[in-house]
């Protein structure tokens, strides 16, 4: 009876280990540095169609091609790719789009990697274009005024107040884009792209051209052991 006990609780977890679905991780270098982002499985298009185009190599060699400061990085134009410099970039991509997965516990924190998109009524996203937002530090006063001006009244909720209060980002931007995943290591690069000098069309005077590529297993079972760590050591803190 024990020994089928067991057996039970085996398979029970094995069952339950096969369904979590896989957390992917990408590595995003450049010569300013290196970022680790974690895709978030609650946003499944726009998940599996960034890891297609990592496999492909897509992103490798592009540049960051629109950089503004206290605001964000974009990247994944394929025009960028051995582009003259000074001319504008930011119409290029794959021919499609990818449905807006909007999710309201998904913000515009800084670090999260959202996609581009144009003005489509839809607000679907590129196909390739994506950025990484860096923002800026709100006080509530001003993240009423955005509510009120901005969200046309929908209230930011408390959690995502606190996070814009302490570490930043974009709240206007919040359910209009598709943000999709978010920086767990690396977040000083970030910070040193939107250092760097830029012409009127806030593209960077000196290309910075990035290089996208997945984290292998074991690379990630590093991570995460990492990560959980970290974690544990700010809850002590705390």
């Amino acid at each position: 009876m024990k020994r089928l006990l067991l057996l039970i609780l085996f398979f029970s977890a094995t069952l339950a280990y096969a369904a979590k679905p896989k957390t992917y991780y990408v590595r995003i270098k450049s010569d300013k540095g290196e970022s680790i982002v974690r895709l978030y499985n609650e946003t499944p298009k726009h998940r599996d169609n960034f890891v297609k185009l990592v496999k492909r190599g897509f992103y490798n060699g592009t540049l960051f091609h629109r950089v503004i400061k206290d605001f964000m990085i974009q990247g994944g134009d394929p025009d960028s790719k051995g582009a003259a410099p000074g001319v504008m970039l930011g119409n290029g991509g794959l021919p499609y789009t990818v449905q807006a997965e909007f999710n309201p516990s998904l913000f515009h924190k800084k670090g999260v990697l959202a996609a581009a998109r144009d003005d489509n009524p839809a607000k679907a996203s590129s196909s390739t274009q994506f950025y990484l937002v860096q923002g800026q530090v709100f006080s509530d006063a001003k993240l009423d005024e955005i509510e009120k001006f901005r969200l046309q009244g929908r209230k930011i909720p408390q959690s995502h107040r606190e996070a814009y209060k302490t570490i930043g980002g974009t709240p206007h931007l919040d359910q209009n884009y598709t943000v999709f995943g978010e920086i767990v290591k690396g977040v000083e690069q970030l910070d040193a792209i939107t250092a760097v000098a830029t012409d009127s069309n806030n593209r960077p005077v000196s290309d910075v051209k990035m290089q996208i590529t997945l984290l292998k297993k074991r690379e990630v079972k590093k991570l995460e052991k990492e990560l959980i760590k970290a974690s544990f050591k700010k809850k002590l803190i705390m």
